[in-house]
Order: C-alpha cells, then sequence, then structure tokens
C-alpha cells in the first residue's frame, strides 16, 4: 500500500469515525452515566467490532452483504432492535442519574461497556455499507498480507483512538459538572435520538 493511498485511507476512516450517530451515543452514555473507563472500554469494543468488519473485508466476506438482502435485513432488523432498546433505557433515566428508580442499582460493569460497543458496531448496518462503498476501493484481488494489515490496523486503531479521545474529553473538569448537572435530559435526548435512527432503519 503506497502512502498517498494510506492518507486516503487514513481519510476516510477519521470521516467515519467522528461522523456523529449511534456509536457516539453510546460512548457518551457510558461516560456520563458511569465513568471515564466505561466510556473508554465502549470505544475500545467498539474499535473491535470495525475490525472484525475490515477483517471480513480483506477476506471478501463483506460482499455477502450486498449479495444477500434477507441476510442485510436481518442484520438491520437486529441492529435497530438493539437501539430501541437502549433508546429506552435513556428515556427510563432518572434526576438521580440512574437509569432506573431504584437509587441503589448497580452501576454498569465493564463487560457491559464492552457489549454495547462491540453490538453497536456489529449490528449498525451503515457500517456494512460504509465498507462496500468506500473501503471496498482499498481491497483487491492478489492483496499481500502487509496490506491487509496495515487496512485493518488503520481502520481498527483511528476508530479506537477517536472515541477514547471523545471519552476521555467528555470526562474532564467543567465539561463533566456541565454534562452531570443536565445528565438527566442528556439520557433522554440520547434515548428519542436512538429511537429516532431505529424507526429510520426500520422504514427504509
Amino acid at each position: 500500500m503506497t502512502l498517498s493511498t494510506w492518507l486516503s485511507l487514513l481519510t476516510l476512516c477519521l470521516m467515519g469515525a467522528m461522523f456523529p450517530g449511534a456509536s457516539l451515543a453510546v460512548v457518551l452514555r457510558q461516560t456520563l452515566n458511569n465513568s471515564r473507563l466505561h466510556g473508554v472500554v465502549t470505544g475500545i469494543a467498539h474499535a473491535l467490532g470495525i475490525g472484525l468488519y475490515a477483517l471480513l473485508s480483506v477476506l471478501g466476506l463483506v460482499l455477502l452483504l450486498q449479495q444477500s438482502p434477507l441476510l442485510f435485513k436481518g442484520i438491520s432488523y437486529a441492529g435497530a432492535a438493539y437501539l430501541l432498546w437502549l433508546g429506552y433505557q435513556g428515556l427510563r433515566a432518572q434526576p438521580n442519574g440512574g437509569q432506573t428508580s431504584n437509587p441503589l442499582a448497580a452501576p454498569a460493569s465493564l463487560r457491559d461497556a464492552a457489549r454495547d460497543g462491540f453490538l453497536m458496531a456489529l449490528f449498525n448496518p451503515k457500517v456494512g455499507l460504509y465498507f462496500l462503498a468506500l473501503f471496498s476501493q482499498f481491497v483487491h484481488v492478489g492483496m499481500s498480507f502487509a496490506a491487509k494489515s496495515v487496512f485493518v490496523g488503520t481502520i481498527t486503531l483511528v476508530d479506537g483512538a477517536w472515541y477514547v479521545l471523545v471519552a476521555a474529553l467528555l470526562s474532564q473538569g467543567q465539561m463533566l459538572v456541565w454534562l452531570r448537572q443536565h445528565q438527566v435530559w442528556i439520557e433522554r435526548s440520547l434515548g428519542v435520538i436512538l429511537i429516532l435512527l431505529a424507526l429510520r432503519i426500520l422504514l427504509q
């Protein structure tokens, strides 16, 4: 892979990671509702899910999404259901910062944070379309192992670095204070956004 090709790949990775959407909402919810570490774990797990898509791309398996409408619809509906569930959790946010009316409810575990990040990447149908529409130009027959490694590694590292940075910035000083003060409305707003995204997927 030449330097110019890699720079093009890097640019697309940055654009994809920085574009606001359901993934950003999930990282924000975990950071705000639990801790910086939860947000970081969510971001890393999301990157692993994106990296899995990248790996499937170089193996040619992502093309199955294009060739099998039934498979694509199945992934889309699973993703929509997951977004609806996350959105419902957000709508249940209480003024005390929890998602339930029980003040003694335990905070989410790091395993829960990792699950949310990974499944958000795995069940987001837009990720598959993004790889088909944009990243497919970097994958070709006879691609060397080194080029495949650079492709998968770049996509995974950029995605993970971006969401780890987001979690770190959102959990700093005055930003965190402001988020905590408006936490219940932020949670509910994110819940509405996630539900709207789910409905959009179902109605397409």
